[in-house]
């Protein structure tokens, strides 16, 4: 065994309770890391993937048109009158060329091109304001995936077929193999099957979305050929922004991220994360306090003992070494202690309290990467904590210290 760490673990074991002072805070320290990081990334990952349970991270239409400028009326003196166009129903000009590009490009995980408009569902005297969204299944589940949640049934659009959300299905009472017809604004209708049930975790898609084949849409509003959205699915989530930039210079179209659509949950995630790592640097700082206090008094009650070894013939950079060894010992035990301790903690809360389907209501996130993240912090704040101590130890005059210690 290296010199040093014999030193090392003999100050720690004779001082046996300023080890066990010092082991506890940085064990307590190091559980409320690992706790707090858990539970707010699994609340955040948790509102993430609920945000886009029902949305594309990229979402592609046509650019509004541009307002009318309208001459003034007459008898008034009028430089002009701007007159915003009405936003109908437009299809994206060679949209199979668009979505071909779309899918080429880096980052694209998957692509698919969908049209959407508001409609009736009706079921006997029961009706319904619903979200009629043409799709076509295949790729439409790989940009938001679907078949995995569909709770009677499956996610398919043959003919005359449709799927729709539980809640839905619960107020016209409709189960799968039921009719259901689907009425526009401007009175076109059609009668589709119920051939899936589908619980997306969102009570508002569930009672309002309807999905019909693509084909089937484009005849019920009126726009046979076209398509009014490309919808996007990327490879890295918080990645979308980067994507939809892309996108918009090469086609000119108007693309719009997820981050750009929820810009205030993005900010709300924002600030909840600048309060956590607040609070991380608070605790990694107590912790930092507590080992060098501790080993500041170790050095002045053992100040007779490094004299000695000063005296001896141990250089000062292994005066040093010994007190870097016990912070790393500290940092090392605290942190796996520390770690087994937040984990439990973190473990038993996402535990108190559950959703009705049995989810928790407070997910955590456990990974390596918070336990590498936590191991490193500890580590590095009984390295520097003992910097303090080691150094001061290295001066220690062994002369002074043998005869007045």
């Amino acid at each position: 065994m290296p010199f040093e760490w014999f030193v090392a673990l003999r100050h720690l074991r004779e001082g046996r309770m300023q080890t066990a002072l010092i082991l506890g805070g940085t064990t307590v320290g190091v559980a409320v890391l690992v706790f707090l990081t858990a539970l707010i990334s699994g609340l955040q990952r948790s509102l993430v993937e609920q945000t886009l349970s029902s949305q594309a991270h990229v979402i592609v239409e046509a650019p509004e048109r541009r307002p009318r400028v309208l001459p003034p009326p007459p008898g008034f003196q009028l430089a002009a009158s701007v007159d915003k166009a009405p936003q109908r129903f437009r299809s994206i000009e060679q949209w199979p060329q668009v979505l071909a590009l779309v899918e080429r490009l880096p980052g694209v995980v998957a692509a698919t091109a969908t049209l959407a408009g508001p409609a009736f569902a009706a079921r006997g005297e029961a009706s319904r304001s619903v979200a009629l969204r043409g799709v076509v299944d295949a790729s439409f589940d790989r940009v938001l995936p679907l078949a995995g949640r569909m709770r009677s049934g499956r996610l398919r659009l043959r003919g005359g077929e449709a799927v729709i959300g539980t809640e839905l299905a619960s107020d016209l009472g409709l189960a799968v193999g039921d009719k259901l017809r689907v009425v526009t604004a401007e009175g076109r209708s059609g009668l589709f099957t119920v051939s899936g049930i589908f619980d997306i975790g969102n009570k508002e898609v569930n009672q309002r979305w309807v999905l019909v084949p693509l084909h089937a849409a484009q005849s019920l509003l009126d726009l046979v050929g076209g398509v009014t959205t490309i919808e996007v699915r990327v490879r890295e989530t918080f990645g979308a922004d980067a994507v939809a930039r892309e996108i918009q210079r090469r086609t000119g179209l108007a693309a719009d991220s997820w981050m750009t659509i929820n810009a205030q949950l993005l900010a709300a995630l924002r600030s909840q994360s600048a309060s956590s790592y607040l609070i991380q640097a608070l605790v990694v700082l107590a912790v930092a306090l507590g080992i060098a206090s501790v080993l500041g008094v170790s050095v002045i009650q053992k100040s007779r003992e490094i004299g000695i070894m000063k005296a001896v013939g141990t250089s000062t950079r292994t005066v040093i070494k010994v007190f870097l060894v016990e912070g790393a010992l500290v940092g090392l035990v605290g942190s796996i202690a520390g770690c087994a301790l937040g984990s439990a903690m973190a473990l038993f809360f996402s535990r108190l309290a559950q959703a009705p389907d049995g989810s928790p209501i407070f997910p955590v996130d456990l990974g390596p990467g918070l336990f590498a993240m936590a191991t490193a912090v500890s580590l590095l704040t009984g390295l520097a904590a003992a910097a303090l101590p080691a150094r001061h130890a290295a001066r220690l005059d062994p002369a002074v210290v043998i005869r007045y210690g």
